[in-house]
């Protein structure tokens, strides 16, 4: 086994979150805070978009089963990579989109498979790619958020519809 750790910013936690611990090879996923320059920040300071902070996951996974590459193409297809600080009605720096590696072998299949997407997109992907620096864990209520509260009105209109694009787009990568 071999195991590594990547975060990825793509918008809300809770929707990245939802995804990758539905994912085969995925060992576990802690929603957080990084790329900020406040020690220690609380979501309501990070929602108020002056910490610099994105909104984050971190996700251990096993490469022998699930090779960096994949976990960054179902990332890629789960958020849209080509707007700017937004996702959907989510608005703010927070929620940009971001790839923060842990090591320079990742930041080169992340600079290979954002060419690949954004010259799929015609060169408008604004996906940030940069070591991840002041990660911090996000407050006890938002770890496993989606499975917590499925009902919640906006698990169910927002983080439900990726969890199932990822499930009908990834079939072989979802956990038994």
């Amino acid at each position: 086994m071999t195991i590594e750790t990547i975060t990825l910013g793509g918008g809300c936690f809770w929707c990245t979150e939802a995804v990758y611990e539905q994912v085969d090879g995925v060992l576990s996923v802690e929603s957080g805070y990084s790329n900020g320059q406040v020690e220690d920040p609380s979501y309501e300071q990070v929602c108020q978009g002056d910490t610099g902070h994105a909104e984050v996951v971190r996700v251990r996974f096993d490469n022998e089963r699930i090779p960096l590459r994949e976990v960054l193409e179902i990332f890629f297809t789960i958020h849209d990579p080509t707007t700017l600080n937004r996702q959907g009605n989510d608005v703010g720096t927070q929620y940009r989109s971001g790839i923060y590696v842990h090591d320079a072998q990742q930041a080169q299949v992340a600079r290979e498979v954002i060419a690949e997407v954004d010259a799929a997109s015609g060169g408008r992907v604004v996906t940030e790619l940069q070591p991840e620096t002041n990660y911090w864990r996000a407050e006890d209520y938002h770890q496993h958020y989606f499975a917590n509260h499925p009902g919640q009105g906006y698990c169910a209109f927002v983080v439900a519809p990726k969890v199932e694009k990822f499930r009908k787009t990834f079939r072989a990568r979802v956990k038994a």
